[in-house]
């Protein structure tokens, strides 16, 4: 054996032991969760009433109109809240347990879907730490107790059950499924025409393959229109207008997210610039103050850049052509795009790009046909990189908070 393969052997319990120290911070942060501050448990408590509006806010995403207070995101994540709040009520606490459960269901989701697609061991293992402990899902898990956070992980896993269920040619569950991803994180709408490519027949030309879903489309088609519906009507009730989301009403206290607000809008191209630096090149980032810059402060709140973060995705560069993986890559690349042009780019986020959550599952779809063409140990490597990125992201912030 070449001292090269000896090290290749390293590389599993390597991964085994910092998803293992991950794991802990995980259980460490759900044990020791304060309650009071998703808003989550607010909008949960004012179904429980009857009522759309809030008594408070604990955030910053909070639209104020004719002296009522609205929680600004679509209603599923107040949904998901409600087993909590009707045992802990308004103020609860137990977010970050939900959302490390949601986090194990997506990962045995994504271990049938990658073996589906055709990835071996050791391939779909190291895809499976990727997706769950070298990306922003990990994030958004350990901090859970925001809304912000936790409506990612919720839609990250309903997004996730209905590429699933797409493939195993269960259209209704698909699109009931990602209709709760919907009302969760509103981008996950341009995941319907996928689902609909992942359930037909790959050795089937497309124009047959489509004659034979006309009557699948419709079952897929019918919960996403009733969750459009939803959105729409719940929009009007809050702010008078369907496609009122409510941001225009949200007060921001004096700081970066009002200048650019007050300056540029909500979406605009002067946004490009900053968000795409930040999307592709943004090295992790230690903030250092006090006298001669000596002074561990904190983490650059705006994130560190994916390709950095999770340097994995460059594995994406070899994913073969085929119809489920041309989607797949003009989804991801579609969302990119857009999401430059929006006034935040994840803020608050560290050692990540939490938006990368809304096309990680599609480039995971082409992940596992890439990993099948390459046995580089470089793979492996990377997703090392990016759970010791985030094990240090994690040590960095309990040292200084």
């Amino acid at each position: 054996m070449t001292s090269a393969s000896k090290r290749e052997r390293l590389l599993i319990p390597a991964g085994i032991l910092i998803a293992g120290l991950l794991l802990a911070a995980l259980v460490y942060a759900g044990l020791t969760e304060i309650g009071g501050k998703n808003s989550a448990a607010l909008m949960a408590d004012a179904f429980l009433h009857g009522r759309l509006w809030v008594t408070s806010c604990f955030d910053l995403d909070c639209a104020h109109v004719d002296g009522r207070t609205y929680v600004v995101f679509p209603p599923f994540p107040g949904v998901a809240a409600l087993p909590l709040v009707i045992l802990g009520g308004a103020t609860t606490f137990g977010f970050i347990p939900l959302a490390i459960l949601c986090l194990f269901l997506s990962l045995l989701i994504w271990i049938r879907v990658f073996r589906k697609l055709g990835a071996s061991n050791p391939a779909w293992f190291w895809l499976v730490l990727a997706a769950g402990f070298s990306s922003p899902l990990y994030f958004v898990t350990i901090r859970a107790d925001g809304i912000w956070f936790f409506a990612q992980a919720i839609g990250f896993l309903m997004t996730s059950l209905a590429l699933h269920e797409a493939l195993a040619g269960r259209l209704l569950s698909a699109g009931m499924a990602i209709a709760c991803a919907f009302l969760s994180r509103q981008m996950t709408i341009f995941y319907v025409p996928l689902l609909l490519i992942l359930s037909m027949r790959t050795d089937t030309p497309l124009w047959t393959a489509m004659r034979d879903k006309v009557t699948p489309a419709v079952r897929l088609g019918l919960p996403v229109l009733a969750a459009i519906g939803i959105y729409m009507i719940y929009n009007q009730l809050r702010f008078g207008s369907v496609f009122e989301s409510g941001y225009a009403f949200i007060d921001y206290p004096p700081g970066v997210l009002k200048q650019r607000l007050e300056t540029h809008g909500l979406w605009s191209p002067s946004y490009v610039p900053f968000n795409l630096y930040h999307a592709l090149v943004q090295g992790f980032h230690a903030r250092f103050e006090g006298p001669g810059n000596m002074e561990l402060v904190g983490m650059d709140r705006f994130g560190t850049a994916f390709l950095v973060a999770s340097p994995w995705l460059a594995m994406l560069f070899f994913t073969p052509i085929n119809r489920r993986t041309v989607y797949s890559g003009m989804l991801v690349a579609g969302l990119i795009t857009v999401m430059l042009f929006y006034h935040s780019n994840g803020y608050t986020q560290y050692n990540v790009q939490r938006y990368m959550l809304d096309w990680l599952p599609a480039a995971l779809i082409m992940m596992a046909y890439a990993i099948q063409r390459q046995t580089s140990p470089l793979f492996p490597l990377a997703v090392l990189w990016g759970m010791g990125l985030n094990a240090v992201t994690i040590a960095t912030m309990a040292m200084v908070r």
